[in-house]
């Protein structure tokens, strides 16, 4: 997407200055207009006076009055971009009061469809018999404001094929309001849609999570919408910025808000979460448990406490490993005869 409007910023004259100058016209017309009548009583004379009085009218109450269209007020972190005759004629940043071409007019796409929803509401509310008292609620400028988009949640699958459900937040600004103006229709509209698109492209790259059973044989952990959530918001970030940059816009930075399993396999991954806390459990306990015997093996052998035949180690291993490993307490029985 490409446009040929190149961004000419202006730097126009001060609104105050000219609309001193504007009210000191309509007075200085208004005074020529009650000096032409007068001179025509005292002169008895008509031309004259007419000539005085039609010119000052002019000046006074119809060329001052259509020059005042060309006040502006531009609000702090505004931009206005204005048309002349269909035409682009150069975009204001600066916040302040200004005086342009009367003939410009400002252009906002948010505005222009906010206006068209107004348009739409009214007729509505005209048919139902109701009064019309919608209103279009924001201005003709371009908010340069750092603005957040909720990306609404959206179930996607990921790279495993597993449906997830997946939220945004993406922080951003009008970088280049001529371009948000003339590039797309309505730069809100479009950044949303490329907002859905980019989340979901990239969440069908990565899974969900993985289990042990999935890591890799070298060992290495690959990415994961969970474990690697920060890593994957900053490539969204740089993939919605690529998407978007043609419409002068600027995304500050992309966070997942909302990370979940689809309801339809909640369930069964959560008991495959489970299933692998359990093993992992079991397998250090087992770990532990044999090094504990082997421990207390070496020492009864270095003390000579007692004298072991291999048969009498394995029967000893096997209590030992039964008692450790063992979900509920051993209860001991006590030998008060031979230890065999």
């Amino acid at each position: 997407m490409k446009t040929d409007i190149k961004e000419k910023e202006l730097r126009p004259m001060s609104g105050g200055v000219m609309l001193l100058l504007l009210i000191l016209g309509i007075l200085a017309g208004t005074a020529a207009f009650v000096a032409g009548i007068l001179l025509s009583v005292r002169t008895g004379k008509d031309m004259p006076g007419v000539v005085i009085g039609v010119a000052g009218a002019l000046i006074g109450w119809v060329v001052c009055p259509v020059l005042m269209a060309g006040l502006k007020i531009v609000k702090p972190n505004e931009a206005r971009v204005f048309t002349l005759f269909g035409k682009y004629y150069g975009t204001v940043k600066e916040s302040g009061f200004y005086y342009v071409n009367p003939f410009v007019t400002s252009f906002s796409p948010t505005y222009n469809e906010a206006y068209k929803a107004a348009q739409a509401k009214t007729k509505e509310m005209q048919a139902e018999g109701k009064t019309a008292v919608v209103s279009v609620g924001v201005g003709k400028g371009i908010s340069l404001k750092t603005q957040t988009l909720d990306n609404r949640r959206q179930k996607v699958n990921d790279v495993l094929g597993n449906p997830i459900i997946i939220g945004a937040v993406v922080i951003w600004h009008v970088e280049n309001p001529t371009l948000a103006a003339f590039a797309v229709e309505n730069y809100v509209e479009f950044l949303n849609i490329q907002t859905d698109s980019t989340i979901r492209n990239i969440a069908r790259l990565y899974p969900y999570d993985v289990f042990d059973d999935d890591d890799d044989d070298d060992g290495v952990q690959e990415k994961t919408l969970r474990s690697s959530a920060i890593e994957i918001a900053d490539m969204m970030r740089d993939e919605l910025q690529k998407r978007v940059s043609s419409a002068g816009l600027a995304i500050e930075e992309v966070r997942i808000t909302h990370l979940a399993y689809s309801e339809e396999i909640a369930a069964a991954m959560l008991q495959r979460q489970q299933a692998v806390a359990i093993i992992a459990a079991r397998q250090k306990i087992v770990d532990g448990a044999v090094g504990m015997v082997k421990m207390a093996i070496e020492k009864l052998n270095e003390d000579e406490v007692v004298a072991l035949d291999e048969e009498r180690k394995a029967a000893m291993v096997s209590n030992l490993l039964v008692v450790l490993c063992g979900n509920k307490d051993a209860q001991p029985v006590v030998n008060s005869g031979s230890i065999y």
